[in-house]
């Protein structure tokens, strides 16, 4: 049984027994004056009666539990940090208007009764505003003298306490451990309940492939859990009313403001317009990959054909595309070749060359 369907009974019967009174004293203002088209006191308190059970029973929702799961959904959407900047701003706010209040109460009537009330709400709204506003510099304040300023000047805690969201996709991909086992992901990495349950509906999954997929994302996970050097996190936290896992990372981040670990590209995309930060393990892939400048030489083994007649297809130790002109003539051949230009592209490096005997 839903809460909306409570409330509209609640609502159904409460607005009846209201429409009841308001018919029945209608009822007894129109029969002051005796008509012979007047309704009796009876049908004035059924037929309103029956108006404010209608009423009640489509109302209600509007009235009580919408409004109230529009605010929850409102506050699951603010960070810990953002709640509680609000909170001691409106504390302070009242605190400044309660100051203010005996002064104002001194004013000439009205403005003795009147003003004290809009003081309150003045405050409140100021308190509360300035604070949500400077909350970064608030905390990084306080932060400072918990440490002693020492590690804040440091500025090596901050990077020990961060938190890293684990996408999905991530995690099937397996590089993940590898890359936390080198120590370039300071802090701990956490991994929201929801994400688990996606990657196990994967492991579930009727098709060979995804199926594969999701068990080596549970393998890459235990083997980071087992890890010393690496802290894992399960997390229980979610997001009310979003039923999208990238949604709900999304917004999760933004509550926790940490990054998000993922190599989706439509995540990276969508996490970037609500400013939150994404590390893109592809990104760091093409970043770590050797830089090679025209004219230098190259030892490759051509294994396919190129798209145009002639060329040749090798790839590099990092899995970068290097395609040889004329390189057709070596098929699973090992040569040396000469790089003549490099081609960032949107899916990563490409470098193109040509056997060196040619330039010979």
């Amino acid at each position: 049984m839903s809460a909306d369907f409570v409330a509209r009974l609640i609502g159904m019967i409460v607005f009846s027994i209201l429409g009841v009174y308001l018919g029945t004293h209608l009822g007894r203002l129109a029969n002051e004056t005796p008509s012979e088209f007047v309704f009796s006191v009876e049908q004035y308190a059924f037929t309103i009666g029956m108006v404010g059970a209608l009423i009640g029973l489509i109302l209600t929702p509007y009235l009580t539990t919408r409004p109230i799961k529009s605010l929850r959904m409102q506050l699951s959407r603010l960070s810990t940090r953002s709640l509680l900047a609000s909170l001691i701003g409106l504390i302070v706010g009242l605190i400044i208007a309660a100051l203010l209040s005996f002064p104002l109460s001194l004013l000439p009537a009205p403005f003795g009764q009147v003003m004290p009330f809009i003081g309150v709400l003045i405050m409140a709204y100021l308190g509360v505003s300035v604070f949500l506003t400077r909350q970064d510099d608030l905390f990084s304040m306080v932060q400072g003298f918990s440490r002693g300023g020492a590690a804040g000047a440091e500025g090596g805690a901050p990077m020990a306490e961060r938190t890293i969201l684990l996408d999905t996709s991530v995690i099937i991909d397996g590089r993940i451990a590898d890359i936390a086992r080198t120590g370039f992901l300071p802090g701990s990495l956490l991994i929201p309940r929801f994400v688990l349950n996606e990657l196990q509906y994967i492991a579930d999954s009727s098709d060979t492939l995804r199926r594969q997929r999701g068990r080596r994302g549970m393998e890459v996970l235990a083997q980071l859990q087992k890890e010393p050097g690496i802290p894992v996190r399960i997390t229980d936290l979610d997001v009310e009313g979003v039923r999208e896992v990238d949604d709900k990372l999304v917004i999760l981040a933004r509550q926790l403001r940490c990054p998000i670990l993922t190599n989706d590209y439509n995540l990276n995309r969508i996490a970037e317009l609500q400013g939150v930060t994404i590390l893109n393990i592809n990104e760091l892939a093409n970043a770590v990959k050797s830089v090679l400048l025209p004219g230098e030489m190259l030892q490759v083994r051509i294994i396919q054909e190129g798209k145009e007649p002639s060329q040749g297809v090798a790839y590099m130790d990092d899995g970068t595309m290097v395609v040889v002109e004329n390189g057709r003539d070596y098929m699973d051949q090992e040569i040396n070749v000469v790089v003549t230009k490099v081609l960032q592209t949107a899916a990563g490096r490409m470098i193109f060359a040509r056997p060196e005997r040619e330039n010979e």
